[in-house]
């Protein structure tokens, strides 16, 4: 065979992705011809998907080297940018733009390069590339999904519909798709779109695994629950499908097989946490800790953290010696009020020596709690006496008769379920401000705090966010008022703790799995939690309606 001929029959084994084939006719056309530009140039590429960086790198320069192609530069940008050489990628693309302003390719890998670092010039290089070319489907289904990122999720969905209208099986869209209008909580449609993207590729685990959400969200958990078996017998190994399975169980109460799926929220697929736990030290996997140290590592959210120092008396139940307690800054002089706790630190590197550390989350499951045994005596955090006479002056005043009310309408911004979880303001609460003989204080911090500074008009309310330092703070204030009124923040276990009356807002979608399922109680603050939830309408004007009427009869 010719060197022509082994390079076209090495290219068209390439279409069909045939690589072995490919591969093998590129070296034999290099063999007879060692300057064959294509041959040169699209082995880099094959080698390049096989992750045979160096040998791939050296074949595309070459190839460069003999001609100054726009593609040549694209596909050397696609593997540098995989090998995470961004500021040659970006070069690289430049140049091929410079030699062909019309070569999508380079627009598109351009935005690759960049996407992680400059997302506008990125979206403006994904809209060129598929302008450019309406068939590169990866442009539009990579702006969709950076677009998501930045929770434009309409934007998102629209362009992965578009990808769509060109190609209907093209895999990356429908599930992409689906994912977009799952987090718009749009779940006939979502699992419609998971479904679709099953038909073209039964094996996808991530489809299935998402289609078990939509699901699980819908309220038809059975369904949910056998489909992320149906997942994990797929891929055993995924462990976000084995934490989504224990968050479903915990859900339902089933804490006895719940908490060990839970433990999967830590496996190495899943993304590591900023401070990782201390190499040298063993973490406790249920052994004795009679005169053993130990270090709670401090884990997720503030909320989680205050919730879960309930365990502490029992470690020291146990026989240890020395507890040391890790926890973000404005936590620490709250927590530190905790019976049993030795020591409470704010960075990993002040923490010395133990025998042995755990995440609190993982206390449940070596305690084996159930619902019946949950450690709920109430209070186990205390406020500090010194706070509460700063306080007690901002809640005394004329200005504030009759019961006094705790407010706090959004959490932490960064939630992936913020949108769900927080009120979009302060006007949906109106109608608390009908109740007589109730005054109303904020206590939010960070987002809201501008809206509490200035309310609108006919929505009384004292603000106290902005000299807020940390939760000692914040526990001071709780414990001068009759009621906290809360979404699902730090707030509210702050005040559960403390033995106060709250009542919590919770969202129809999203819930948290602590709060389990139609209760209007917690099990983790019996006496003291009350839980309001939105009704299917999703409406958080009829979730206030129901608290005020809840506070005229307590006024009564």
């Amino acid at each position: 065979m010719s060197p022509a001929s082994d390079f076209q029959a090495a290219f068209e084994a390439h279409l069909a992705s045939r690589l072995d084939e490919a591969e093998r006719g590129y070296r034999d056309t290099l063999e007879h011809h060692p300057h064959h530009v294509d041959a040169l140039h699209l082995l880099g590429v094959v080698l390049s998907a096989r992750d045979a960086w160096i040998e791939a790198e050296a074949l595309i320069r070459r190839a460069i080297a003999l001609k100054d192609d726009p593609h040549f530069y694209a596909n050397l940008a696609d593997l540098l940018v995989r090998r995470r050489r961004t500021q040659e990628a970006e070069a690289a693309c430049r140049h091929a733009i410079a030699i062909d302003a019309n070569c999508s390719l380079a627009h598109f890998h351009l935005a690759e390069a960049l996407k992680d670092s400059r997302a506008e010039e990125a979206e403006a290089a994904y809209r060129r590339a598929a302008e450019l070319d309406p068939r590169l489907l990866a442009a539009r289904n990579n702006l969709g999904t950076l677009l998501m990122s930045q929770n434009r999720l309409a934007e998102a969905i629209a362009v992965f519909r578009g990808a769509l209208d060109i190609d209907g099986t093209y895999i990356h869209a429908l599930y992409n798709l689906g994912m977009a209008l799952l987090r718009s909580v749009r779940l006939d449609e979502a699992q419609a779109l998971f479904r679709r993207a099953l038909a073209v590729q039964p094996d996808h685990r991530d489809a299935l695994h998402n289609l078990a959400t939509a699901l699980k969200l819908a309220g038809r958990y059975g369904e949910a629950e056998t489909l992320y078996r149906q997942t994990l017998a797929l891929a055993p190994d995924f462990a976000d499908a084995r934490f989504n399975l224990g968050v479903l169980l915990l859900t339902q109460g089933r804490f006895e097989e719940g908490w060990s799926h839970a433990e999967a929220r830590y496996a190495p697929q899943r993304r590591p946490k900023d401070v990782p736990p201390p190499a040298d030290t063993p973490m406790w996997q249920g052994e004795s800790l009679e005169g053993k140290s130990l270090v709670l590592w401090h884990e997720q959210g503030y909320g989680d953290c205050v919730q879960f120092a309930r365990y502490a008396p029992l470690l020291k139940a146990l026989g240890v010696r020395h507890l040391t307690l890790m926890c973000p800054a404005p936590l620490k002089p709250l927590i530190e009020t905790i019976e049993g706790v030795d020591d409470v630190k704010t960075h990993s590197g002040e923490v010395g020596r133990h025998d042995y550390w755990t995440y609190p989350l993982s206390l449940p499951l070596r305690f084996r709690t159930t619902l019946d045994t949950i450690p709920a005596a109430l209070p186990y955090l205390h406020a500090l006496p010194a706070r509460v006479e700063r306080w007690r002056e901002h809640l005394t005043t004329p200005d504030a008769p009759g019961l006094k009310v705790g407010l706090v309408w959004k959490g932490f911004a960064e939630n992936q379920h913020d949108a769900t979880r927080s009120l979009p303001g302060l006007a949906p609460l109106a109608p608390l401000w009908a109740v007589p003989g109730v005054s109303f204080f904020s206590l939010q911090k960070g987002q809201g705090e501008q809206e509490a500074a200035a309310p609108p008009a006919r929505q009384p309310i004292v603000h106290l966010g902005a000299a807020i330092e940390d939760f000692a703070d914040t526990a001071a204030i709780i414990a001068q008022l009759d009621l906290l009124i809360s979404v699902d923040t730090a707030a509210a276990h702050v005040a559960g703790a403390l033995g106060k009356p709250c009542w919590l807002m919770l969202p129809r979608d999203w819930t948290d799995w602590r709060w389990l399922l139609e209760r209007d109680d917690s099990p983790w603050y019996p006496r003291v939690m009350r839980l309001f939830r939105q009704s299917d309408t999703r409406d958080w004007s009829d979730v206030a309606e129901r608290m005020a009427d809840a506070l005229r009869r307590w006024r009564a």
